[in-house]
């Protein structure tokens, strides 16, 4: 079955992989680690807001000049502890299954996220795809 009617857009963090409470402890150990302690719930309120619209976000909650350095640590700092937590990262039911599907339908699928690549190619690689496989990044 080929259609060239339907095709589907899939969010990453949080709808295919179950990676929303890893990168809240990604981004509460760089704040923490930037000397920011802010509690875990105004981080998990921000999650799924870009990287940068995040960081500004969250930034404004506290009384701290905000930098363009101070941002590059943040998200270096979240990008690293990410990759530690990644090995608990787990495909969310059902998600390997519908993409493999939609792969054999032949229906379009793409998947896309407010992440980084960085860290985005770990949860890619849980879902069992090549990250460099018509990945791009804004």
């Amino acid at each position: 079955m080929v259609s060239d009617d339907v095709s589907f857009v899939f969010d990453l963090d949080g709808t295919l992989v179950d990676s929303v409470y890893q990168h809240v402890a990604a981004w509460q150990e760089a704040l923490h680690a930037a000397g920011i302690e802010l509690s875990v719930w105004r981080i998990h309120r921000r999650i799924g807001m870009s990287g940068g619209l995040f960081t500004e976000m969250l930034l404004r909650e506290i009384d701290r000049e905000i930098t363009p350095g101070l941002l590059e640590d943040l998200r270096a700092h979240h990008e690293r502890a990410f990759v530690r937590l990644a090995k608990w990262v787990r495909p969310l039911p059902g998600a390997v299954r519908l993409i493999d599907h939609l792969t054999h339908a032949r229906i379009p699928w793409a998947i896309a996220t407010s992440g980084r690549m960085a860290t985005a190619k770990y949860n890619l690689g849980v879902l069992g795809l090549d990250p460099r496989c018509n990945a791009s990044e804004r």
